[in-house]
């Protein structure tokens, strides 16, 4: 019989890839079967993922996957923008030739992968693949930042976006533009470009806002005398 830890786990995987689909009911007494444990390591696990953001749960109603919505996209991806502009910031300063050396191995698995889901024109057989390793792209940019509070946020974020994003992008048509945006990226962590590396990550994300952030205001050097 599985342990808890690895029905969450599983739960947990299966939330961010779309093997539920947004809005569904959760019933432990039917999802103890499909892991062949008890309904209770079932609630466990559930009520983990709910403190996580990744299950909704309400007394008498019991547990459901999030439901799609488009602002709550836009808030996870302006925290994705926040948190990866300033992570990938903190690790250009912070970050030695390892870091870029990781950065560098992480977008060669995940350009590969790519360049094999643009030539089958078949995105569902590489999709659990593909996002794991654009998972680890987007996380070792940020490895360097010198704070694991920082990390872990940005990993739990990075867990909601993609869920929601799942229920709300099914033709997966800014895939090309995707292959670009990570090469971009990397190219401005590796110049160790700060100012270019937040254009980069924003426009990589700017798609999921519901609207424009906004915009900082100019500073008007004050008038002497």
């Amino acid at each position: 019989m599985p342990q808890e830890k690895d029905v969450y786990q599983a739960l947990l995987h299966g939330l961010v890839t779309g093997a539920y689909e947004n809005s569904t009911k959760l019933r432990p007494e039917y999802l103890r079967i499909d892991f062949d444990c008890s309904a209770s390591t079932i609630r466990e696990a559930l009520f983990r993922l709910s403190t996580v953001g990744l299950v909704d749960f309400q007394e008498q109603r019991g547990f459901r996957v999030p439901k799609a919505s488009a602002e709550r996209q836009h808030e996870l991806t302006q925290m994705r923008i926040f948190l990866e502009s300033e992570g990938a910031c903190l690790s250009i300063r912070l970050g030695g030739v390892a870091w870029e050396a990781r950065l560098a191995a992480a977008h060669h698995k995940l350009s590969h992968i790519e360049m094999r889901v643009r030539s089958n024109q078949e995105y569902e057989p590489l999709f659990e693949l593909l996002s794991k390793a654009e998972q680890e792209f987007h996380e070792t940019l940020i490895d360097a930042c010198g704070s694991e509070i920082h990390k872990q946020t940005h990993r739990l974020i990075y867990q909601q976006f993609r869920q929601q994003l799942i229920g709300l992008e099914k033709d997966f048509e800014h895939f090309p533009e995707n292959i670009l945006q990570h090469q971009e990226i990397l190219e401005a962590a590796l110049d160790r470009d700060e100012d270019l590396i937040k254009s980069r990550i924003h426009a990589h994300l700017a798609r999921n806002l519901a609207h424009p952030l906004p915009q900082k205001k100019p500073h008007w050097p004050r008038a002497e005398g």
